[in-house]
């Protein structure tokens, strides 16, 4: 089983214990926190090393080290091979900044793209910027125009709307 696969399968389990699972995950976003605000101090650094490696660095498990690639890995320039990696893969933690925030922003994560660390990254102006790209990028808009009942039936019967397809 890949390090990937064990870390779904532990986060995501449909059979353990909700108050378990509601701890795991509260403990795991407290560390993903103190990760990307580490990573965030200096945005340009790009952290490389064994997935081992990497979890020693932040002081974290395995387990969490892999739940925090796949949660990056799409934030990233070059993306790293999540679903084959082992202890010893090596991965790097090259993101794209803004790119990165859009997707805390999608994530709903207000408390990382609200750490204060993206301050000495990006104006508060460029922030709200952001955040409003990634918001309306999600936005459906139903560009169809309005159909009344006097109006020429879209069909293209030459009949009015109401007497053709808008009966009931």
């Amino acid at each position: 089983m890949s390090l990937l696969d064990k870390w779904r399968d532990v986060a995501y389990s449909q059979t353990t214990d909700k108050a378990k699972l509601q701890k795991l995950w509260t403990d795991y976003f407290q560390r993903e926190k103190n990760i990307y605000a580490e990573l965030l101090k200096n945005p340009d650094e790009v952290v490389k090393g064994t997935v081992k490696e990497l979890a020693d660095k932040f002081n974290v498990d395995i387990d969490t080290m892999v739940g925090f690639l796949d949660g990056i890995n799409d934030s990233l320039v070059e993306a790293n091979p999540i679903e084959t990696m082992e202890e010893d893969t090596v991965v790097n933690l090259g993101f794209d900044k803004e790119l990165l925030y859009k997707n805390m922003v999608a994530a709903d994560a207000e408390w990382l793209y609200g750490l204060e660390e993206w301050n000495d990254i990006f104006t508060e102006e460029k922030r709200q910027e952001l955040y409003k790209e990634q918001k309306k990028s999600t936005t459906i808009v139903n560009e169809a125009p309005k159909v009344y009942p006097n109006d020429p039936c879209p069909c293209g019967s030459g009949k009015k709307y109401k007497k053709c397809c808008g009966r009931n």
